[in-house]
């Protein structure tokens, strides 16, 4: 079974057991409407990837702490559409929750994927409540305050913000949650696992930067040109796009490089290699050498 797969059947399997006549419908619409279908799951698929790699002993457990990260990361798509936020007609895609649901329900959707993250964790850790507890903690760090992904988008809210530590929280801190969520799953030290975290998550945010200057929304799955229009902090405006192109490929090698020594290091090297490709394709990052190499060359004043 493929991870994606694997994926796909553990969140179908944990939403089935909110299908009850008592649950109000239309929430239970918006909340699959958030979730499925769903990007590339690169978060789960690193926290099955890293329990697998620490030998993995306990697969539900695996399951649910994967499951959790990628139902958190939802909710927080959810909320950052919100008119309050970005006010997104698109997302992956499709029409964002909000626009086809409402504002108060896709709040509240947001709200309830949340919940659902910890009753899918609550769930699953009978067998081990001790790596049960390690992983609340350690995935909550990745969410809320002071560092977490929360934290990360009320450095929108202020006035000044430092770039490395915006992108550390808003994005890193859950591929954090992810990398070491993996190896705590499996009943191992999750510690040398934080840099993959942190690197990955670092550069998924720069790539991110490129995309919202590069692409179109279609391309996107959502608006583009976001960054620019709510004056958000931003790898490419601040580096230029060769800078930012430069630093992606920097900390995406630098991710390849912090994979523990495990037997499966080549996989999750290749794994890393796959994904920064996917984010800024060969194509794009030749774009960007071209028009680097071919824009003038200003004299000094």
């Amino acid at each position: 079974m493929s991870m994606l797969t694997r994926i796909e059947a553990a969140l179908e399997r944990h939403f089935v057991l909110t299908q009850t006549y008592s649950a109000p419908p239309r929430l239970l619409m918006a909340m699959r409407h958030a979730v499925f279908p769903g990007g590339a799951r690169i978060r789960p698929q690193l926290c099955l990837a890293v329990a697998k790699a620490c030998g993995e002993d306990d697969p539900a457990l695996t399951d649910a702490a994967a499951i959790a990260i990628e139902l958190l990361h939802c909710a927080s798509l959810v909320h950052d559409d919100l008119p309050c936020f970005d006010d997104a007609d698109l997302r992956r895609g499709k029409v964002t929750v909000h626009k086809q649901f409402g504002e108060p329900l896709a709040l509240l959707t947001g709200d309830a994927l949340i919940v659902m993250a910890y009753q899918v964790l609550a769930r699953s850790g009978r067998q081990h409540p001790a790596r049960l507890v390690e992983l609340l903690a350690t995935i909550s760090d990745g969410v809320g305050a002071p560092d977490g992904i929360v934290a990360g988008q009320a450095w929108e809210c202020e006035s000044r913000v430092e770039l490395g530590q915006y992108q550390r929280a808003k994005t890193g801190a859950l591929f954090v949650a992810a990398t070491m969520g993996g190896a705590l799953a499996a009943g191992v030290d999750a510690q040398p696992w934080r840099a993959l975290g942190d690197t990955l998550g670092e550069a998924y945010q720069v790539a991110d930067d490129i995309r919202d200057v590069m692409l179109q929304a279609h391309e996107l799955g959502k608006p583009a040109g976001q960054d620019a229009q709510h004056s958000r902090p931003s790898a490419a405006a601040d580096l230029g796009l060769k800078g930012a192109l430069d630093y992606f490929q920097n900390l995406v090698q630098a991710a390849m490089d912090s994979v523990p020594a495990c037997e499966s290091r080549t996989a999750m090297r290749q794994l890393v290699l796959m994904e920064s490709e996917r984010l800024v394709p060969p194509s794009a990052c030749e774009l960007i050498a071209s028009q680097h190499a071919t824009a003038p060359v200003r004299a000094n004043a």
